[in-house]
């Protein structure tokens, strides 16, 4: 795993704030999709969501040094594009020197709290597209889940369709992740039937004054078979999102298998995954990485 000096980037943040800006601006930037025409991203804008587990682990992604060293380790790997993150673990990797030639995807509705009551009330806490601008960023992402029995959706349909317009007026990628959820005796799921999918799709995709610039971020379906005829929906470039894999008998070798099927379908263009990839269930994130990027 790559080491990094925690007392060094403290020491960076205390004496010298203005490090952070510095870096951005000297950063090396490239296309958002290279030569291979494919995009592996790695996402690590759970914990500002209060999502700090990982399988049966509660706290898995609360260890910052742990999990940047597993970033820096992921980023080296041949084949990974870039990086999804919050404000904060950005920077971290800007200072790290970690995000040259990489795309850097700003995460931008941290609002809703994972189990808190107003969960579906997912504000932008995070990145404005102005921001993603000024620091010369190549994305935004952003998270967009609709319960019809909560007429607050409205509000996040709403808002969502505004940061659309307003990363498009930047000429700036934004990627939605839609889904349709429910609450189920207080508890929040996401519906992963090909009908909810479908749905979802098909209202991300109208969203806003234009959708050049939007991409949609997918998970696969609970029967990987459904996935050609849901993303049939749209013809918006998309990539899958990976999800937890807490199943230590087969999890892994399971999501593995279900992205690869996906990956074939000619909307889809890579993948995001953050969890599954930083904290496979044998520790080994190089190879998990590896095998990711595989697929591709």
């Amino acid at each position: 795993m790559t080491r990094v000096d925690l007392t060094d980037l403290v020491r960076t943040r205390v004496r010298h704030p203005e490090a952070v800006a510095e870096a951005a601006a000297r950063r090396r930037r490239r296309p958002l999709v290279g030569s291979s025409g494919r995009l592996m991203i790695v996402a690590a804008d759970h914990p500002a969501r209060g999502a700090l587990a990982v399988g049966d682990q509660r706290y898995a992604m609360a260890n910052r040094l742990g999990l940047l060293e597993r970033l820096c380790t992921a980023l080296e790997r041949p084949g990974v594009d870039g990086v999804l993150a919050t404000a904060d673990i950005l920077e971290d990797l800007l200072l790290l020197g970690a995000l040259d030639d990489k795309v850097v995807m700003g995460s931008m509705n941290r609002g809703g709290l994972a189990g808190a009551a107003f969960e579906l009330d997912d504000r932008f806490t995070g990145y404005r597209a102005e921001d993603l601008a000024r620091l010369g960023f190549d994305a935004g992402k952003l998270l967009l889940r609709i319960d019809y029995d909560d007429p607050g959706s409205l509000a996040t349909l709403h808002s969502t369709a505004r940061a659309i317009d307003e990363m498009a007026a930047r000429r700036l990628p934004v990627f939605v992740e839609p889904f349709i959820c429910r609450r189920v005796d207080g508890v929040l799921s996401n519906d992963l039937s090909a009908e909810a999918v479908t749905r979802s799709i098909a209202i991300a995709s109208g969203l806003a004054g234009t959708s050049a610039y939007t991409w949609l971020k997918i998970p696969v379906t609970e029967n990987p078979d459904d996935m050609a005829r849901v993303m049939e929906t749209s013809t918006l470039p998309a990539v899958l999102l990976g999800g937890d894999v807490g199943d230590p008998a087969g999890g892994q070798a399971a999501a593995y298998e279900k992205w690869r099927g996906a990956l074939q379908l000619p909307t889809v263009q890579g993948l995001v995954a953050g969890r599954s990839l930083l904290y496979p269930v044998d520790g080994d994130v190089p190879a998990a990485v590896d095998t990711a990027v595989g697929l591709l």
